[in-house]
């Protein structure tokens, strides 16, 4: 028997078929060690075949293989799409379907003995007392862990095992993350999300877009979607932008379907990660939760896969493959002939145009659950505060809410999108400003630990004592942080409890978890944070949000700056006034005419996305034009610079070929130049004729450059 190998080796040089004797059984998409030129490799098996065009002599044997296919044919059949598609090795694209600790062998499964009664009646001598005593303590009890009984029972147990009186029988024990995780039961649908449910899975469309505001119930519609397939005998996959919201969602999905669900994240423990995924490619779990990762999970048979929030910009891959996850999605929804599901209170542009197009099932929800409500939205102008002398982050009106939402026993939540106490040390006598050594970028100041961090490659640095450049010792903060706000609010409300939930206080698996906990059960009153407490969340008792920079987005040097500003504030704003009590919104900006607040303040999706479309079909953005950006990246800035130039070149011939296509074409540095010691240039491109892009990636894997990386980005969601 022949088989077909791919070697988990990452490179071009041996991106390819390799014919290998077995002569055990194996099928395609088993793990196999073989050897390989004078070292042993994994591999996988992609097809088995009876005969090689290669001389049988020159074949060399599998030494071994998994004792079940690590990959179905889905599986193998989609990391050729991605390969494919992204122009990236075969060996890179398999890795995506396995937990990483599996390829470098670093866990197994987790055994556990258990001793128990042998069948047959057995006397122990008069004498023997221990062996007696251990009978009658497995009778009572029926089977008792070995180690437990060993340190009981002493050599009582190995006597008793020798003679057959006992059985050793050993079990696969499966890590279960978020044991403690718990939810509410069903919901009965209202006639909105009944219809709902009803037009998703009546459609003869493969996508639909779920547009509901937040707050309208679109959870209970992917649970009842999920529920419809199990019935049928399938599977589900349901995606959520960040793993903080993975907990809400999987307590939400083990309260339906109890342990049928597994999760799938990089927050998890390796044996955790492992065992998770064992369940979902055995069967006995069938549904996958988790961010974008979990698209990859081993189920077959899949009925729906849900994307909740599908316009955050985590489901761009930003490492090699970087795919998009609803391609993704979709070649797996056409595979198995399954309904995919796009949720947001606030679609991203491109997906709006494909619904309102008729391509996708466009589903409205345009109220909330039982005609609650949208809280009111109160802009406060900063420039007046300012001019009254107000130097702190609070407005006048912020705090005079605070105080009222506090004294009335209710829950606040204060969103900035920026962690760190402040966001630049500068001195006052030279103008320094204090930068990472790795990166291009300034350290941002973090009080709890009186230290610099840098938020692109996270070194620490001491806290200055002086200004490394003058000597002076007026260093100043400028700017506003997470922390710093947690600090002032201490200041302002002594009484109030106070947490805060950002990348600084959320580490670990349950990171999250344990803050979301907390706060949903009252244990505190106001939760400071960043985009993480924007999505998804549902905490009946909040009446307050105060978003206390809005601006911070907007002038970003990109072209999504503007609707990725009128998502967070709608999101934002959502967590408000979602039970009894009507909610408020304090928006404090510097740039209160902005349309895009306007926009966001009324909650007008559809006036922002006409005025969105508009200006995109005028500037030729996407989705009528198709940005790519070829990035170059070294640690030695004239070979960086060198690739640079050869990777340049060319590109020139293909525009010079199809420059009718081309609507921008330049090369420069990139906006950050450095990081973590590595220096960025980039091709920029804007393009009409996506055919081009065939030719844009051959060029690109053209260049072979030993310490420099290369590679191609589309419509990339960070331009910095």
């Amino acid at each position: 028997m022949i088989c077909e190998v791919i070697v988990d080796i990452a490179h071009s040089e041996v991106d390819k078929i390799f014919d290998y004797v077995c002569d055990f059984p194996v099928e395609a998409g088993t793990r196999v060690t073989v050897p390989f030129g004078r070292t042993t490799v994994t591999g996988f098996v992609m097809r088995v075949k009876e005969h090689s065009e290669y001389p049988s002599e020159k074949l060399r044997k599998i030494y071994r293989g998994d004792d079940y296919p690590a990959l179905n044919t889905e599986c193998l059949a989609l990391s050729r799409k991605i390969a494919e598609r992204y122009r990236c090795p075969l060996a890179l694209t398999l890795r995506l379907f396995l937990p990483s600790e599996m390829r470098t062998g670093k866990v197994a499964e987790r055994y556990r003995s258990y001793i128990r009664i042998a069948d047959g009646a057995y006397e122990p001598p008069a004498r023997a007392a221990a062996q007696t005593a251990l009978l009658a303590y497995l009778d009572e009890k029926g089977e008792e862990e070995a180690p437990v009984l060993r340190e009981k029972f002493g050599g009582a147990v190995s006597a008793l095992l020798k003679k057959g009186v006992l059985a050793e029988e050993k079990r696969q024990i499966l890590r279960d993350p978020y044991r403690g995780v718990t939810g509410g039961g069903a919901h009965t649908l209202t006639p909105a999300q009944r219809a709902a449910v009803e037009r998703v899975s009546s459609t003869p469309k493969t996508v639909t877009l779920l547009h509901g505001v937040t707050g309208s119930g679109k959870t209970e519609i992917y649970l009842t979607l999920i529920a419809n397939a199990l019935a049928a005998g399938k599977t589900a996959i349901f995606l959520v932008p960040e793993i903080s919201l993975t907990p809400q969602m999987l307590a939400q999905l083990r309260a339906r379907f109890g342990s049928s669900a597994a999760i799938l994240h990089s927050g998890l423990s390796a044996g955790e990660r492992f065992d998770e995924w064992q369940r979902l490619r055995a069967g006995t779990a069938r549904i996958a939760i988790g961010a974008r990762s979990a698209v990859f999970a081993p189920v077959e048979n899949i009925g729906v896969i849900v994307i909740d929030e599908e316009h955050d910009g985590s489901y761009s891959s930003e490492t090699s493959p970087r795919y998009d996850t609803f391609d993704v999605a979709a070649f797996r929804a056409r595979y198995n002939k399954c309904k995919v599901v796009l949720g947001s209170a606030t679609p991203a542009a491109e997906t709006y145009r494909r619904a309102v197009g008729g391509e996708f099932e466009l589903v409205s929800l345009p109220d909330r659950i039982n005609a609650r409500p949208m809280p009111e939205v109160r802009i406060v102008d900063m420039r007046r505060e300012v001019r009254r002398g107000n130097p702190s982050p609070f407005s006048a009106v912020l705090r005079e809410k605070l105080g009222a939402c506090l004294d009335a026993g209710n829950q606040a939540i204060l969103f900035l999108n920026r962690r760190g106490y402040s966001q630049t040390v500068i001195c006052r006598d030279c103008g320094y400003v204090a930068k990472c050594e790795n990166c291009d970028v300034s350290l941002t100041y973090h009080s709890e630990e009186n230290c610099l961090k840098c938020h692109y490659c996270g070194t620490r640095y001491k806290m200055l004592p002086a200004c490394p450049s003058c000597g002076g010792v007026h260093l100043g903060y400028v700017g506003t942080g997470t922390q710093k706000v947690a600090a002032e609010l201490k200041k302002l409300y002594p009484a109030a409890r106070i947490l805060r939930m950002d990348m600084d206080t959320t580490g670990g698996k349950e990171g999250h978890y344990q803050i979301l906990r907390r706060f949903s059960e009252r244990e505190a009153d106001i939760l400071v944070g960043t985009q993480m407490v924007a999505k998804g969340h549902d905490f009946p008792a909040v009446t307050l949000v105060g978003i206390l920079d809005a601006d911070m987005s907007l002038h970003f040097p990109d072209y999504r700056s503007g609707e990725r500003t009128f998502q967070l504030v709608t999101q934002v704003a959502g967590r408000s006034g979602r039970a009894g009590e009507t909610g408020e919104v304090v928006l404090q900006t510097y740039d209160p005419d902005n349309y895009i607040l306007r926009f966001a303040a009324k909650y007008d999706y559809t006036g922002f996305y006409e005025h969105e479309i508009g200006m995109r079909a005028a500037m030729a953005f996407p989705p009528f034009a198709k940005i790519v950006r070829v990035m170059v990246c070294g640690a030695d800035e004239r070979e960086t610079v060198a690739a640079l130039k050869d990777t340049y070149g060319r590109l020139q011939s293909v525009y010079a070929a199809h420059a009718e296509s081309f609507l921008f074409f330049n090369r420069m540095h990139a906006p950050v130049k450095r990081i973590q010691n590595k220096f960025r240039y980039q091709v920029l491109m804007r393009i009409t004729d996506e055919s081009v892009l065939k030719e844009i990636y051959d060029a690109v894997s053209a260049e072979k450059h030993k310490n420099v990386l290369v590679y191609v980005e589309e419509n990339p969601s960070n331009l910095s």
